[in-house]
């Protein structure tokens, strides 16, 4: 299937695929609900923005940790219950993130701010381990080799949904119940992830003895640095514009976009040039942001937030195919997980950088997320797509 002029086609397969998209929404809802309530608990329980910014910032840290050992992992280990048994660790950490903060009382504030970054370093580790099991192997094996790519795309699609649908359940909890609260609806998630993961049936497959411990394999698709550090400071610019205060239409506005982007790869980028995709995503940022800081009222925000959404869209998923065909035989695990951590490890930047350095300024993140855009904008035109077209295996 060619999928570098013509967007892919969603298609139908089997029970087990859905079952592990269906494992990567909740998995991803799970953190983006804490994308709401962290700033809250900075504000009730540490009365700074500073720790609100570290917090995203060791989380970011975290989905780098264990990616070395991925590889190792999958094949000295069945590979579905690597991904299973972080998944529980993931759960369990939420929990005890509600029980600890449950319990300020019996902590000093400094105790209590190093006990969250610990644990949300090892949330960081153990979802980016369970994500990249999941996107590196677990969905690719679901499917025949030629609905390979596709799988991908849908997969992708699908935790690309959870970045609207997580702050919105977060915001639901947190004005209608506890902040606290939000930690059980996080572990709650993780643990509907597991049960679908659960369900699906994996063959055997004997351990490979001679695997190394540590290795770029089912991590990082060195070949494509270029184009991850270009797309990294789009990525970082979305984390900064979900640094501000959004309502509930907002992420509702921002499905939308999400939705006409995938119209538009159908139907309106069938046949573009092959720019053409990234170039317009970038444009839509770009316009997204100049209403946000010129444009105060309702109105201007809804259409700003459709914009990103349509922006976004287009860009994270032209950026996940190009990754798809400069990958080499026996590479597409790892191009997966490279777009992973771009995805993740941006935002995450962009939230700390925010929250850290900026105090959530809104002028100021604004500015600063629109020159990243800009700059995105221009290496790609410039120099990442010629780049791209002279190297890509596919």
């Amino acid at each position: 299937m060619d999928t570098q002029n013509s967007p892919i086609h969603i298609g139908l397969w089997h029970r087990s695929f859905w079952m592990l998209a269906l494992v990567g929404l909740f998995l991803t809802m799970s953190v983006y609900v804490q994308m709401v309530s962290i700033p809250y608990l900075g504000k009730t329980y540490f009365a700074s923005s500073d720790i609100v910014g570290l917090a995203f910032g060791t989380y970011g840290i975290g989905l780098f940790a264990l990616g070395a050992f991925c590889s190792y992992l999958v094949k000295s280990r069945c590979r579905h219950l690597v991904c299973k048994e972080a998944i529980l660790v993931v759960a369990a950490l939420y929990v005890l993130m509600w029980l600890m903060f449950k319990n300020a009382g019996l902590f000093s504030q400094g105790g209590l701010a190093v006990g969250m970054l610990a644990m949300r370093f090892l949330l960081g580790a153990f979802f980016g381990l369970a994500e990249m099991v999941l996107a590196s192997t677990l969905v690719i094996d679901s499917c025949e080799s030629f609905y390979r790519t596709e799988a991908n795309y849908s997969a992708a699609w699908l935790r690309r949904f959870a970045l609207s649908l997580g702050p919105v359940v977060g915001m639901l909890v947190v004005f209608k119940f506890n902040i606290l609260d939000t930690f059980l609806v996080s572990a709650v998630l993780a643990v509907l992830a597991f049960v679908f993961l659960s369900v699906v049936h994996f063959s055997f497959r004997a351990p490979e003895e001679d695997a190394h411990v540590m290795s770029f394999d089912r991590f990082f698709l060195s070949h494509g640095a270029m184009l991850f550090f270009n797309f990294l400071l789009t990525t970082i610019a979305v984390g900064l514009l979900f640094s501000l205060s959004h309502s509930e239409t907002f992420y509702a506005l921002l499905m939308g976009g999400f939705l006409v982007a995938l119209l538009a790869e159908k139907f309106a980028f069938a046949n573009a040039d092959l720019k053409s995709e990234n170039i317009s995503g970038f444009l839509c940022i770009g316009a997204s942001i100049l209403i946000m800081y010129l444009r105060h009222g309702l109105t201007h925000l809804w259409i700003s937030a459709f914009l990103l959404g349509l922006g976004v869209g287009l860009v994270s998923s032209r950026t996940l195919l190009f990754l798809i065909k400069l990958s080499r035989h026996c590479e597409r695990g790892t191009s997966q997980s490279t777009f992973f951590l771009l995805w993740e490890g941006g935002l995450a930047v962009g939230l700390f950088v925010s929250f850290y350095f900026l105090q959530a300024s809104r002028e100021q993140v604004l500015l600063l997320a629109l020159c990243l855009v800009v700059l995105s904008l221009i290496i790609y035109n410039f120099f990442t797509h010629s780049w791209y077209v002279r190297n890509k295996n596919r």
